[in-house]
């Protein structure tokens, strides 16, 4: 006990947890908390209500008294709906009861995969920017993480050689995050058949995230698991947050061989038991009913991605064109302010919230996150603001 009569611990809180810093993009969603009239292009939500009859197969469900546990593994109705999405959709087979498992988001996902697969000092090789869990979630399994810089010279891709490069004895996985959140930028085959042949050579894991991998534009959204040899070598985690705009549900699922999954799994019943049972109904309402769904919001988040790029490229904040996803991530560096002081001006004067890119790695620096699935008008009137504030700094930085 302390002087001042407080009950003090040497060393309360753990080294895992003191070495991580807090979230980037927090200290903005404080600031805009307290005010009002603001136009929030910060969070990586879809603005479209999850469709009625995915919401209603939650509701049924509800009414009809299935709200115990399910398997720690998941419904068996909805591990087979999952094996049979991605075999039609990608070519890839799983086996609904031993290879797939389902979590509560892709955050779950991920943390259960680097929890069963890095030991103390394991080397992840991952992109940057990329998704701000990505580097806490190694961390916090007692593994190193490992950056690799991109750019908007290459759209952001990671390319293998520089990959390569920071391969080293130690190295355990490479996690690949496209569709990216937050750059937008989409892998392209041949750069995936070189990340393969690499995880080959060195006989590494890929853990792919492809929660974005029904939102590509004008490409090919390719699966890395149903890449020739790679099936057995990946992790593969996929979700309905993104796609069906069911964020708030939490659901999501992980494939992998089975030694793989039976490891996610024994962490898993400890932390979750189950996915929430409710949500697990109405996602598989969504992969059997939901595909027109899909492509209507696709279709509406396209037309506003290509009225972001144009209108940022006009405005001077130089964006590359993003092919998936639904965020732009355009460099700053006309107005002559960092991306921080840029997204805390943009707030403050304009009252439009956008995310600096430092927050997602220090390749992100001089770039914002702008999330574009809000509604048309309203990312016309965020353009317009936004246009004056670069105005007003453009002509202060000459």
């Amino acid at each position: 006990m302390s002087d001042d009569g407080q009950v003090t611990h040497k060393g309360a809180i753990s080294q895992h947890v003191q070495s991580l810093s807090a979230s980037g993009i927090r200290r903005f969603f404080d600031l805009l908390s307290n005010m009002e009239g603001i136009i929030s292009l910060g969070v990586g939500e879809p603005d479209f209500v999850t469709p009625t009859n995915i919401r209603n197969a939650a509701v049924r469900s509800i009414e009809e008294g299935r709200t115990h546990y399910t398997s720690n593994y998941g419904l068996i109705e909805l591990r087979q709906a999952i094996s049979h999405h991605l075999e039609r959709l990608y070519g890839v087979e799983y086996d609904p009861a031993t290879e797939i498992i389902v979590t509560t988001g892709v955050s779950e996902a991920l943390n259960l995969a680097m929890l069963a697969i890095i030991d103390r000092g394991d080397e992840v090789i991952c992109s940057d920017p990329c998704y701000v869990a990505y580097q806490p979630a190694v961390l916090l399994a007692g593994g190193v993480f490992v950056p690799v810089p991109t750019s908007a010279a290459h759209d952001f891709r990671m390319l293998a050689q520089d990959v390569e490069e920071r391969i080293t004895s130690r190295t355990k996985a490479i996690l690949l995050g496209y569709p990216s959140n937050p750059t937008g930028a989409v892998m392209e085959r041949d750069d995936l058949l070189a990340v393969a042949e690499l995880a080959r050579r060195h006989d590494l894991f890929v853990i792919a995230d492809e929660i974005y991998d029904r939102l590509v534009y004008g490409t090919e959204h390719i699966c890395f698991s149903a890449l020739a040899g790679m099936r057995d070598r990946t992790l593969l985690m996929g979700g309905f947050s993104k796609a069906y705009a069911m964020t708030g549900w939490r659901l999501a699922y992980a494939c992998a061989r089975v030694d793989l999954t039976e490891a996610m799994m024994r962490v898993h019943q400890y932390i979750t038991m189950s996915a929430p049972t409710a949500a697990q109904y109405a996602a598989l309402e969504a992969l059997r009913n939901g595909e027109e769904d899909v492509r209507g919001m696709l279709a509406e988040y396209d037309r506003r991605r290509r009225m972001m790029v144009r209108e940022l490229n006009a405005m001077g904040l130089t964006c590359f064109e993003p092919r998936g996803a639904f965020y732009c991530f355009p460099s700053v560096r006309v107005t002559g302010l960092s991306d921080e002081a840029f997204a805390e001006g943009l707030l403050m004067e304009e009252k439009v919230a956008v995310v600096p890119g430092s927050a997602f790695g220090q390749f992100g620096v001089g770039h914002v996150r702008i999330c574009y699935a809000m509604p048309y008008e309203v990312l016309e009137q965020a353009l317009e603001r936004i246009r004056g504030f670069v105005d007003r700094h453009r002509t202060s930085a000459k």
